[in-house]
């Protein structure tokens, strides 16, 4: 059977690398339209719509620990330029200047282009939301010479769903479109050795679409090795400075005095309070873990019982909330009971994205009701559930 040539191998890596920056640049562009700093803007008594300054960008950059410093973010914003996903305003400035100047996302004014590879991209997108929400996926753990590869799937499989799905006529038309997903980086065969056939070699998407990007890894151009094979994280709050020594977790919230939570495993999230070490670190001796006490302080002014939250007229109201998790979690800290609250939100994080907000009253988990669950429970189901969650909250009227 045909090998791949190395130079389709180096157009995939540069396509797979292209489709990582247009992937970061639009969760980017969603983050800056829920944060307010993309909006409308006048200048000189001309309005410019859905913009945002370089300079106070830059600022977020730093701020949501994006960048490290401000010549990095210069660095990040200008490779989102060079892809053509931002642009100046009036296209005076072809590099991206740290300074109040108006830059503008191109798919905020309709001058991203669309050409065939971003067609393509955009196809196989919509290909990979279909298989991962449906029932019964192709897209499955598989295993092969001992090594076991996310979202694969054999090429006879794909063919076979193309065509049952209407997504392909036949099945000639499903390989050319498998190649050219293959050709475009988004599928690969899983030792990267064959092209995409109808037969039983396995592949699998390279690109994991869910993942949530941090913008410093589109300075990692050359690097064959990306984090789309990152395993979804079972933690709620997302993890900060990864060190493979440390495993603490920054709980982001109001009450100073408890800054981290130390999360070990799946069922051990832990913290420590008033004590001058930041970090908790549980002994190898353990037989199991300490019970979860992390803020306990709650942020709730007063207690509030299920009664007064479902009495007619009561004032909150119902929001639906639905939050993918990414590689390291979903960002968010439960606590109390009957009804739990919640208690930390990671503004950076995937919850904040999906406007989850501290002292909302979690009222069902994927469907289930659970104003009558404590903490415990409600983190353990959302936990073993799956990495999109759908939350109804109970939000108080302003």
């Amino acid at each position: 059977m045909e090998s791949l040539s190395n130079s389709l191998k180096k157009k995939a890596t540069e396509q797979h690398y292209r489709a990582e920056v247009m992937i970061a640049g639009e969760q980017l562009r969603l983050r800056l339209h829920d944060g307010k700093l993309i909006k409308d803007r006048r200048y000189h008594l001309r309005t410019y719509p859905n913009c945002f300054v370089a300079k106070e960008l830059t600022d977020w950059l730093i701020d949501h620990k994006e960048a490290p410093d401000r010549e990095t973010g210069i660095r990040l914003m200008q490779k989102l330029m060079d892809h053509y996903i931002i642009h100046h305003v009036c296209d005076e400035h072809s590099d991206y200047k740290d300074a109040k100047l108006l830059y503008r996302f191109r798919k905020d004014d309709g001058t991203f282009p669309l050409s065939k590879d971003v067609k393509v991209f955009m196809r196989g997108q919509s290909l990979y939301e279909k298989l991962v929400s449906m029932e019964g996926s192709i897209l499955k753990v598989r295993e092969e010479n001992s090594v076991k590869y996310q979202r694969a799937f054999l090429g006879c499989e794909m063919i076979d769903w193309l065509v049952q799905e209407g997504e392909a006529e036949n099945r000639k038309e499903a390989v050319e479109l498998g190649q050219a997903l293959l050709e475009h980086g988004i599928i690969q065969h899983v030792s990267n050795r064959h092209h995409f056939f109808d037969s039983d070699i396995l592949y699998h998407f390279w690109i994991n679409f869910r993942r949530r990007r941090r913008l410093t890894e589109l300075l990692n151009e050359n690097s064959s090795c990306t984090l789309s094979e990152i395993s979804d994280s079972p933690f709620c709050l997302r993890k900060l400075n990864p060190d493979p020594g440390n495993t603490s977790f920054l709980s982001v919230q109001t009450n100073k005095e408890i800054k981290v939570v130390s999360a070990v495993r799946r069922s051990s999230i832990t913290s420590l309070a008033g004590n001058s070490n930041p970090y908790f670190s549980t002994s190898p001796m353990l037989v199991s873990p300490p019970v979860a006490e992390c803020n306990p302080k709650s942020v709730l002014k007063r207690p509030v019982t299920n009664e007064e939250l479902l009495s007619p007229g009561a004032p909150y109201i119902k929001k639906t909330l639905t939050i993918v998790g990414d590689a390291v979690g979903w960002g968010f800290v439960v606590r109390g009971g009957r009804p739990c609250h919640i208690q930390a939100v990671d503004p950076g994080g995937p919850a904040a994205a999906a406007g989850m907000k501290v002292c909302q009253f979690v009222f069902s988990v994927n469907g289930m009701y659970v104003l009558h669950l404590d903490y415990q429970t409600i983190s353990s189901l959302i936990m073993t559930g799956p990495r999109t969650l759908v939350m109804e909250v109970m939000e108080a009227v302003e």
